[in-house]
């Protein structure tokens, strides 16, 4: 069996799980999300989910433990919510935000001005002698990795200073530049 799959997700309180046919709807008081669920059975007994499998075929042992993991990051994300920091290393990289709109000084000729959906809430701090850091809040889990992985896209941080967006925590392979 795999290990991830056979524990069950605990409910907290304030959550509510509903499984109709294949769909996983969980509501908690920071939102809603649902999930298709497939080769797996989702039972919903007292304050706990667990998820058995069909059969013992490769396909459905993947998915046990799977849909197992998105089921307990959406628990967790409609009751705590979930967060990413990015922070801007280089001379001149700045970020402030006006509601949804990002807008990142990123040592191009144009600053980039980028468009964040609702369910995202952005915060920029910038403190005298410290990089910038956005920091990215939502209970979609997912929906936070993708803009994060979006914003450090524009400029990805690069192995000689390391410069660039990174997370917050990020070790970075760096290389010896050139010996003279």
């Amino acid at each position: 069996m795999s290990r991830i799959g056979k524990n069950p997700v605990t409910i907290p309180s304030g959550v509510t799980v509903e499984v109709k046919g294949n769909v996983v709807t969980v509501k908690g008081k920071l939102g809603e999300l649902s999930q298709d669920v497939d080769g797996v059975d989702v039972k919903v007994e007292a304050d706990q989910v667990i998820l058995e499998r069909h059969t013992e075929a490769k396909d459905h042992k993947a998915k046990h433990g799977l849909y197992r993991a998105l089921i307990n990051n959406m628990i967790e994300g409609v009751a705590k919510g979930w967060t990413k920091e990015l922070e801007l290393v280089g001379v001149g990289y700045r970020a402030s935000n006006q509601g949804q709109k990002l807008d990142l000084a990123l040592g191009f000729s144009h600053n980039i001005v980028f468009e964040l959906p609702a369910e995202v809430k952005v915060e920029t701090v910038s403190e005298k002698g410290k990089n910038p850091i956005v920091k990215l809040s939502s209970f979609d889990k997912q929906l936070v990795g993708q803009v994060a992985a979006k914003i450090r896209s524009f400029r990805k941080p690069e192995p000689y200073k390391g410069k660039g967006v990174k997370f917050v925590g990020e070790e970075l392979r760096r290389k010896a530049g050139k010996s003279a």
